[in-house]
C-alpha cells in the first residue's frame, strides 16, 4: 500500500469550526483555552478516517497533526527539511515541530491518546530521543493556515514538550532531516524565521508570547 492509501484521521471543516453556527474559525495560533478546548472536543466527536491521497486534495477537511517542540534548557531543537523527505512543498525549510498524520487507534480510551500514541509513533519515526525522562507534555495552542496549500488540509495541535537537560536527541533519517539546537532569540532573527516553514512560525510568535 502506498503513503497516499493509508488510512488518516481527518474532520469535516464545517462540523469543527462552524458546528451549531457557533463559529470558531481562527488563523494563525488560537491560544484561548475555551476555544481550544471547544475545537479539541469537536475533533474528537466528528473525526473519521479518509484516504490520505483524497484528503490532501479535499479542503472541506481538515486532517488533525499533532505538532510538538522539544524544549532542553533555553534551546529548541530545530531541523531542517532536506531533499530526500516526502513532503516536496516544504523541502529546504525549517522547522521546531515534529509531528505527521494520525491513524484511528482502536484501544485508545479517547482522542487525546489518540493523539498522544500519534505523536509518540512520529516522534519514534523521525528522531532518537535519549536520557527523555521525565518529559513534560503541555498543549499551548492549536495552528490554522489557510494562506498556504499545505496549511489549507491540515491543523496542528501544538505541543510543547519539556526535556531534561541530559536528554540527546539526533535525527534518525539524515537524507530527510538535519538537526541542531537554537534559543528563541535566535529562532526570532529575521534571517532565520524567513526560512521557517509557516506553523513554525506561529509556534516561535507563541512561545515568545509564553
Amino acid at each position: 500500500m502506498g503513503k497516499m492509501d493509508e488510512q488518516i484521521i481527518v474532520v469535516k471543516r464545517s462540523l469543527l469550526f462552524d458546528e451549531a453556527g457557533n463559529d470558531l474559525t481562527f488563523q494563525g495560533t488560537e491560544q484561548n483555552r475555551k476555544a481550544v478546548a471547544a475545537l479539541s472536543k469537536r475533533m474528537a466527536e466528528h473525526y473519521r478516517v479518509m484516504r490520505r491521497g483524497d484528503a490532501e486534495e479535499n479542503p472541506q477537511f481538515k486532517q488533525p497533526i499533532p505538532y510538538a517542540v522539544l524544549k532542553k534548557g533555553d534551546h529548541y531543537f530545530t531541523y531542517k527539511r532536506l531533499g530526500g523527505g516526502g513532503e516536496q512543498r516544504l523541502h529546504g525549510k525549517l522547522s521546531i515541530g515534529v509531528g505527521g498524520h494520525m491513524n484511528r487507534v482502536e484501544s485508545a480510551a479517547d482522542f487525546e491518546q489518540v493523539l498522544k500514541r500519534n505523536l509518540d509513533r512520529e516522534m519514534n519515526e523521525e528522531l532518537l530521543v535519549q536520557n527523555a525522562e521525565p518529559a513534560e507534555y503541555r498543549t499551548i495552542g492549536l495552528i490554522n493556515d489557510d494562506q498556504t496549500e499545505v496549511g489549507k488540509v491540515h491543523i496542528g495541535v501544538l505541543v510543547a514538550i519539556s526535556l531534561p537537560v541530559d536528554a540527546e536527541v539526533t535525527v534518525r533519517e539524515k537524507d530527510k532531516l538535519e538537526g541542531s539546537w537554537k534559543t528563541l532569540q535566535e529562532l526570532s532573527d529575521p534571517s532565520i524565521l524567513e526560512r521557517m516553514e509557516s506553523w513554525s512560525g506561529f509556534a516561535i510568535k507563541t512561545l515568545q508570547k509564553q
